[in-house]
């Protein structure tokens, strides 16, 4: 009977099942509205992220702008590269990153710090893991052939064709045109979000600094298929996993024409072998274009833009640091000298528009000035010279007592009105403004003790006054046109690369200086006779078939002691700056020329030579062109653009 009795606990057993199915419900139940929220509600997000995880966007690199000279000849240009890449957080470090370093044959060096890199990328909780980053630059054919081949065992390696900057003249003008530099931590930060990646090069100086925002262009991209291995798949069927847009084709960097005269830049270049350094500039005188520009010594900006590979960068830098003759520094414009003698027509325009001398009055020259307790010396004992000859034959006695009548702040109103003391606004490399000292700069530099002495030196282009050859150059160009003073110009135009002009650049003016047509014609007459006078300081250095008004400089500079052993540094760094500024032919002028030979010496025997040389080249090319335009046949179809890409 006691087996028929049921047992206390066998209702709770009977009920377990219920409490079992009653979890089976739940747990379906939020299966069952997870799923709907994930394939209904956030079915786009889900579907994206899923995208995501098969779909990658590839980077298409660009091309960048060609520069050509005034003519058309390519002065920089691209060259075929390929540079190699990962994405950090989709490399096997364990299969495919030995493959990788044993195909490139990477040093241990190399291997442990890229290595680094990528696994402090990865650990990184930001988005930087997932950005692609460079493993190696400018790799070889062999290499690319390599990776190519074993493509499939490198599922995350891209190898992505990268053009390389080439300038086929290699030291020729290299200040002008620049050089590209790696973009550096730093500035990565600020320029990723204009489309700069790392290993990424941008313009360093010259027109590539300058126009950089014009030659660089703009990086396309692809969308491309890959599986869990980070494999691509090109087949249909894979294709169709990829939305629109596919493809974002890059779009090329503008191209630029210069104003710059390849020949003109080899003819400054002949005319300056032989010389340790200095600088040349020659500008059109009724535009500002500057048609040569050379800065001496030089670089090969082929090295510097890392063309020629990282041993050739790295020794580049060593040679350029180490030269205290100073490659890196433009001579043209950013380096500041003293003027000298090359100052004193616009010294004579300070007097002659204040009608404070009497251009036909002579002062005994007796080859120094007394003025109180200090002789202030001249070149040589010129006897009686008037203004005209004063500039001849560069009498420093004449311009002490003319400096002394008509006053410092007077020297520095013409100064300024000629573009002395400012910048050009060239906007290429750092320009130096110089320097066009008033009284109250002297006051407040010399702890309020203005003296005269700091006037008669500033009549004569010494003591504090400093120009940029670029500004000199200007400025004759101003004396030359009728005192128009002109912005300097190196770009002529803006073009695509088929040729057509996207933006042409006419000659710009800054000021119309106020000076009477009479004195200018004066000036002319006396620069005339500096070339053409037997007693003129350039007569001796003149070419017969060149016809050109200009004058002489020497600055003399501050003299320093180097250390024992160093006898003929020493005399060569305490040897004056030579100067010769001219402008050619005298009846119609065209061009001005500036030639500054540093440390160079005397300027009518040293400097003049030069701007002689490069004015003969000029009129040479000008012949030899009107020669050929003359007799080409007449023709009716248009001439096709110049071609882009390698020269």
């Amino acid at each position: 009977m006691s087996v028929l009795v049921s047992r206390s606990d066998m209702g709770e057993f009977r009920k377990r099942p219920r409490w079992l199915a009653l979890v089976v419900v739940l747990c379906f139940l939020v299966l069952t509205v997870r799923v709907f929220y994930m394939q209904a509600i956030n079915s786009d997000e889900y579907r994206a992220l899923a995208r995501e995880n098969i779909i990658r966007r590839v980077t298409l690199a660009t091309t960048r702008g060609v520069v050509r000279d005034k003519l058309g000849r390519v002065l920089a240009a691209n060259r075929p590269s390929y540079n190699v890449y990962c994405v950090p957080s989709k490399l096997d470090m364990k299969d495919v990153w030995p493959r990788l370093v044993g195909y490139m044959l990477m040093s241990p060096l190399d291997r442990d710090k890229i290595q680094k890199r990528i696994m402090d990328l990865r650990n990184d909780p930001g988005p930087r893991k997932d950005w692609q980053i460079l493993v190696k630059e400018d790799i070889s054919r062999d290499l690319v052939a390599t990776l190519a081949t074993h493509a499939a065992e490198l599922p995350g390696i891209d190898v992505v064709p990268t053009p390389v900057r080439y300038y086929p003249h290699h030291e020729l003008g290299a200040h002008v045109l620049g050089y590209m530099a790696e973009v550096d931590s730093d500035a990565l930060v600020r320029l990723r979000a204009l489309g700069y990646m790392e290993g990424d090069r941008r313009g360093s100086a010259g027109v590539e600094r300058g126009w950089e925002s014009y030659l660089r262009g703009t990086r396309g991209w692809e969308k491309v298929v890959v599986d869990s291995r980070s494999r691509r798949h090109i087949d249909p069927e894979s294709q169709t996993l990829i939305d629109d847009p596919k493809r974002l084709d890059p779009i090329p960097g503008r191209d630029l024409r210069l104003t710059i005269d390849l020949d003109i830049q080899k003819a400054i270049s002949s005319a300056m072998k032989g010389q340790l350094a200095g600088s040349t500039v020659v500008v059109e005188v009724r535009t500002g274009r500057v048609l040569g520009m050379i800065s001496k010594p030089s670089y090969d900006p082929n090295d510097l833009s890392g063309g020629n590979g990282v041993a050739s960068l790295r020794a580049a830098y060593r040679r350029i640091n180490s030269d205290p003759l100073q490659p890196s520094l433009d001579k043209t414009m950013s380096g500041a000298y003293p003027p000298g003698s090359t100052i004193k027509p616009f010294s004579a325009i300070a007097a002659l528009r204040e009608h404070l001398i009497d251009v036909k009055k002579q002062v005994d020259c007796r080859g120094f000035y007394q003025f109180g307790k200090r002789m202030f010396k001249c070149t040589h004992v010129h006897g009686p010279v008037d203004l005209n000859q004063a500039i001849v034959r560069s009498c420093n006695v004449y311009f002490y007592q003319l400096g002394e009548a008509v006053g410092l702040d007077r020297l520095a109103k013409v100064g300024l009105d000629f573009g002395f003391g400012q910048k050009t606004g060239l906007g290429t490399n750092v320009e130096s403004p110089g320097r066009m000292p008033t009284r109250g700069w002297y006051s407040q530099h010399y702890k309020g003790q203005f003296r005269v002495g700091f006037t008669l030196n500033a009549a004569i282009g010494q003591g504090a006054t400093t120009v940029t050859a670029l500004q000199l150059a200007l400025s004759y160009a101003a004396l030359a046109n009728g005192g128009t003073l002109y912005e300097p110009q190196l770009v002529h135009a803006v073009e695509t690369a088929d040729g057509t002009i996207v933006q042409d650049l006419s000659p710009r003016v800054r000021r119309r200086v106020n000076v009477r047509p009479e004195d200018l014609t004066f000036i002319a007459k006396a620069l005339w006779g500096v070339v053409n006078d037997d007693r003129g300081t350039a007569y001796k250095e003149r070419l017969a078939d060149v016809d050109a008004a200009g004058k002489t400089g020497t600055a003399q500079v501050s003299h320093q002691s180097i250390g024992a052993g160093d006898e003929t540094r020493i005399w060569y760094f305490n040897r004056d700056h030579a100067w010769f500024a001219a402008y050619a032919p005298t009846s119609s002028p065209e061009i001005a020329v500036i030639v500054l030979i540093e440390h160079g010496g005397a300027g009518g025997r040293h400097a003049a030579p030069v701007a002689f040389q490069v004015m003969r080249a000029y009129n040479r090319l000008k012949a030899e062109r009107a020669a050929k335009k003359s007799a080409a046949p007449a023709s009716s179809e248009p001439e096709p653009p110049p071609t882009r890409g390698d020269p």
